[in-house]
Parts: structure tokens; sequence; C-alpha cells
């Protein structure tokens, strides 16, 4: 067992792609197109709501959208998650039971994500996921974002952990280039949001199904 375990956020603590998706149909409907499906939307994860719409737009044909349609559609996208944004949303298979594991055990618990911090901290409470959790990095919280190693040595800083005695766990790439760059061992959960890339070829230490496997 590691001395502090950190979490990615969309795609390995909580499945968030209905919700985001439900977001994202509500935007191109407002400009009478798609829907799109939930499976592209999972695909389209991990990289901000913004890239999302970008992608959707072209999906439905729609190409070349100016920067100020596409502020404007990023307005309307976050108005309708914020206010949606855990109807549909859980946490992923056994999660939350690691999360009681670590938390009988006295492990500290950080979350590290690339979601904007106040959506985040939404997300956690209204799951009631953010008892567990001793520091939350959003994407806003610092000038930098994963794979940035600083977003990971801010949460251990802030939990009094050494990186090199930290595991994280994620589902992307991005994850797995964080966690190298600060020095944490890494962990990626097979089905999460890897942009269709295979789990096991993107570098990590183990690939998983249970997070229980991680202690």
């Amino acid at each position: 067992m590691h001395k502090a375990y950190l979490f990615d956020l969309d795609g390995t603590l909580v499945d968030t792609a209905p919700d985001l998706h439900n977001s994202l149909n509500h935007v191109l409907a407002k400009i009478d197109q798609g829907p799109v499906t939930l499976n592209l939307a999972r695909h389209w994860v991990g990289h901000g709501a913004r890239a999302m719409i970008t992608n959707a737009l072209v999906d439905v044909g729609v190409n070349g959208a100016s920067e100020e349609t596409l502020d404007r559609l990023h307005e309307v996208f976050i108005d309708h998650y914020s206010n949606h944004i855990a109807d549909l949303s859980r946490p992923l298979h056994d999660a939350e039971a690691l999360l009681q594991r670590l938390t009988a055990e006295s492990i500290p618990v950080g979350v590290v994500t690339n979601k904007r911090y106040d959506l985040s901290y939404d997300l956690l409470k209204t799951l009631d996921l953010y008892r567990y959790v001793g520091v939350l990095v959003g994407g806003d919280t610092l000038q930098v974002q994963k794979p940035m190693a600083e977003p990971v040595l801010y949460a251990c800083n802030e939990l009094d952990i050494d990186p090199r005695h930290t595991l994280f766990v994620g589902d992307s790439i991005t994850d797995v280039r964080c966690a190298r760059a600060a020095g944490c061992q890494v962990a990626v959960v097979r089905d999460g949001y890897n942009q269709g890339v295979p789990a096991e070829s993107l570098g990590a230490d183990r690939v998983f199904d249970s997070f229980l496997d991680l202690i």
C-alpha cells in the first residue's frame, strides 16, 4: 500500500460522460444541430469542454467556428452542466469502496484534475465523495495543468507526502505523463476515458479493473 493516493476525476473516480454528453447536445440543440452519440462524447472527454464542443461541431458538419462562437457555446455548456452536474454521473465501479478503505486506514487522498475547481468541487460534494478528499487540485488551481508535474507536486505538498511514495490513479496518457514528471507511480483503469487508446499501451506501472486491487 502506498502512503498516499491521488486520483484523476472524469473517467477515473466518476463516470461523468452521460452528463457531459447531455450538456453537449444541449449546446448543439441551441444552434439546431446534433445530437451526437454518447460513445463519441466519451472519446472527447479529457481535453476540456471547449474541445468537446469543437469536436462535436465538426462531427455534425459545422467547420471553422469562430472564437466568438466557441466562447458563446462554451458559456451555454458550462451553464447547463453546472446545473446538471450529477444527474447521471456516478462513481466508477468500486471507486468509493477504495476511498472508504483508504480513509479507514488514514491514508491521504487527493484529486488532481484538469476540470475547473468549482465544477470538480460541486461534483464531488453532490456525490458525497468530497469527504474522502484531503486536497483537490482543479484545472484552474495553478497556472499549469496536467500533464505538467506541478499539479501533482502541489497536491503532495499539501498532503505532506513524498511523490515517490504516492500512487497516481488515472485513465489517460495525460495522467501517465503527469505522474512520471512528478516522480509518482501510476495506475490506469482499463475502461476509463483514454480517447480510444488501449490502456495497456499508455505506459503505466499497472492497468487495473477493480479499484480494490490497488491496495
